[in-house]
């Protein structure tokens, strides 16, 4: 997820290692906030595989700064990671989820479309999970477990009817 939002982030603008970092934060911070020591490395990999250029720049402190940018094959890269299949892993796939929707703007209505009907189909197959094991007459769930899948019930339902309204703003639109 991070070279997704690496991507994104230098559609806007070049920016320093330290500068991503801190769009990272003011954007992506209630979902996911990785370490200076993840993002060297996906640099470093984005960079190898020519989705990110670097330069370097003297600042007027006179320190040299290395700037990233995103390259055209960057741009179908950040379209590719958006709509790769998402996790099995049900905490996995609610955080990758939101962090794809916050990015859903770059994509053309039509992989909107796509992107929204892959999270559905994943809030679909989670939440009914929930339920199997919520409705398992044989099940021993204990008084806790119950009230956690009933709330995560709750979340998935709410979950699934946020994305119905962004298909419904997105048919609207196009």
């Amino acid at each position: 997820m991070i070279d997704l939002m690496i991507l994104f982030l230098l559609l806007k603008r070049d920016l320093t290692m330290y500068a991503i970092k801190k769009h990272i934060a003011d954007k992506f911070a209630p979902f996911t906030n990785p370490s200076f020591g993840a993002l060297k490395p996906a640099l470093v990999r984005l960079e190898k595989g020519k989705f990110i250029t670097s330069s370097k720049v003297m600042s007027d402190g006179g320190k040299l700064s290395a700037f990233y940018s995103i390259t055209d094959s960057g741009a179908k890269e950040l379209r590719n990671l958006l709509l790769l299949p998402f996790s099995n892993n049900p905490v996995q796939f609610i955080s990758d989820a939101k962090i794809k929707l916050c990015c859903a703007s770059f994509l053309s209505d039509a992989d909107v479309k796509v992107l929204c009907e892959n999270i559905k189909a994943g809030a679909y197959l989670h939440r009914m999970n929930a339920k199997k094991i919520l409705e398992d007459e044989y099940n021993t769930t204990d008084f806790y477990q119950k009230i956690i899948l009933d709330s995560t019930i709750c979340e998935y339902n709410n979950f699934i009817s946020m994305i119905e309204g962004f298909e419904k703003e997105n048919e609207r639109n196009s």
